[in-house]
């Protein structure tokens, strides 16, 4: 049995959840959030907590039941307190700003690379060499935070680059000195 798949999603207060055949919405004060459950997943509401239930012991049945609960735990998370991820510059002259909606990275290259927000995604620059990415859905927010670490990842000699906060460079030895 699934540990996380039978574990009740509790409703906070000011979050609606609505069941409309295998479509799911859900509404709270961040925001409006609708995923399409598989059609074998099946999905009960009772009082301020919603239950996921499986038809049978294979194989698919299980392995749907932990990521639909999941997915819609998320879902419930995101839009009554979003989710953040922060990223960190780390070299000399590389920084972040905001120009309008953009954000702007001075990463090293010859030229400054720019990154337009997603849809339903919000950056700050509280610091030059900080960027939080906040939003509603949790995997629009990673997926936006592991594009911009991508721009230049963190390398394990000196640890220059875009690293997630909490992060940790495995640092390498540089060249042996001449003798």
């Amino acid at each position: 049995m699934s540990r996380i798949g039978k574990k009740p999603i509790s409703l906070p207060t000011g979050v609606e959840f609505i069941i409309d055949g295998n479509k799911v919405t859900v509404k709270g004060p961040k925001g409006e959030l609708s995923w399409d459950v598989p059609a074998d997943i099946g999905l009960v509401q009772e009082g301020n907590q919603i239950l996921v239930t499986r038809p049978s012991d294979n194989k698919k049945h299980r392995s749907l039941h932990g990521l639909s609960r999941a997915l819609i735990a998320n879902m419930v998370e995101g839009v009554s307190n979003g989710f953040e991820k922060k990223l960190e510059l780390v070299g000399v002259g590389y920084r972040a700003q905001m120009q309008g909606t953009k954000l702007v990275i001075t990463a090293g290259y010859s030229h400054p690379v720019e990154v337009e927000a997603p849809e339903g995604i919000e950056f700050e620059v509280p610091a030059v060499n900080r960027i939080n990415i906040k939003g509603i859905d949790k995997q629009l927010v990673g997926n936006t935070a592991a594009h911009i670490r991508a721009i230049r990842k963190p390398e394990p000699y000196k640890g220059k680059g875009i690293k997630y906060e909490n992060e940790r460079i495995r640092r390498k030895a540089g060249k042996a000195g001449a003798k």
